[in-house]
């Protein structure tokens, strides 16, 4: 008799790591899947009080359009800005 040894313990020397990979990438799946993704987070409605800012356009858009509602700008200053950021509107 061969106890322990033989065809079947290679099997079982396989079926181990596979059923440690096969958890892990469900751990990982259900972590993605209930953690909403790598997307971070993506406003789906109308902005509370609580809520962050919605971010439109790089940070130096944003100094742009404020210095332009302030005066600060004319309308040809802010075009021409607009131009060198290369984010034509």
């Amino acid at each position: 008799m061969m106890w322990g040894y033989g065809q079947g313990m290679v099997w079982m020397w396989l079926w181990v790591p596979l059923l440690i990979v096969g958890i892990a990438l469900l751990a990982l799946l259900a972590i993605r899947v209930l953690g909403g993704g790598r997307g971070g987070y993506v406003p789906t409605g109308p902005q509370g009080p609580g809520d962050p800012p919605l971010v439109k356009g790089s940070r130096a858009r944003q100094i742009l359009d404020e210095r332009f509602a302030k005066g600060e700008l004319t309308a040809d200053q802010y075009r021409e800005y607009l131009n060198v950021l290369g984010e034509d509107r």
